[in-house]
C-alpha cells in the first residue's frame, strides 16, 4: 500500500488546497473525477450537538465538500446554487462517514449532483441533492 494521494483534477487540486473549513473539520479527499467524488471524515468529539450525536450541519459540510469536488471538473469556477438534504440515521463521535457525489445532469452553466453519506458500516446517514451554476470565473 501507497501514501501516494488518489489522483485529482487540477480544478479540484487547487479548490481544496485552498479549503480551510474541509481541512478543519479533517476530510479527506478519497476520489476525484470529473462529476464524482468521495470524501470521508471522522466523527470528532467537538461534532456532536447536544444529544452527543453528530452535528446535522457538518454532515451536510461533507456532502457540500463531495459536490463542489464533483461539480467543479473543467477551469471554470462552480459554485451551489442551492442544496437539499435529508437526514436517514444518526451517527456519534469515532464514526466515519462518506459521502459520494454523482453528477446526475449537467446542462450549460448548471448541474445536478445526487450524494449519498454512509457510516462506516455502508448504511446511508444522508441523502443530499446539490444544484450548481458554473460562474465565467475560472481557477
Amino acid at each position: 500500500m501507497t501514501d501516494a494521494a488518489p489522483p485529482q483534477s487540477v480544478p479540484s487540486r487547487a479548490m481544496m488546497a485552498n479549503d480551510r473549513a474541509s481541512a478543519a473539520l479533517g476530510m479527506t479527499v478519497e476520489r476525484d473525477e470529473p462529476g464524482h467524488a468521495v470524501v470521508s471524515m471522522t466523527v470528532r468529539d467537538d461534532m456532536t450537538n447536544g444529544f452527543h450525536i453528530t452535528h446535522g450541519g457538518l454532515v451536510f459540510a461533507l456532502a457540500d465538500t463531495a459536490f463542489a469536488i464533483a461539480c467543479n471538473e473543467d477551469a471554470s469556477v462552480t459554485v451551489a446554487a442551492g442544496a437539499d438534504i435529508t437526514f436517514l440515521k444518526s451517527t456519534v463521535a469515532g464514526q466515519t462517514l462518506t459521502a459520494t457525489a454523482v453528477r446526475r445532469v449537467r446542462a450549460g452553466r448548471t448541474g445536478l449532483y445526487d450524494v449519498t453519506v454512509v457510516d462506516e458500516t455502508g448504511d446511508a446517514v444522508a441523502e443530499f441533492r446539490g444544484r450548481s451554476f458554473t460562474t465565467n470565473r475560472t481557477h
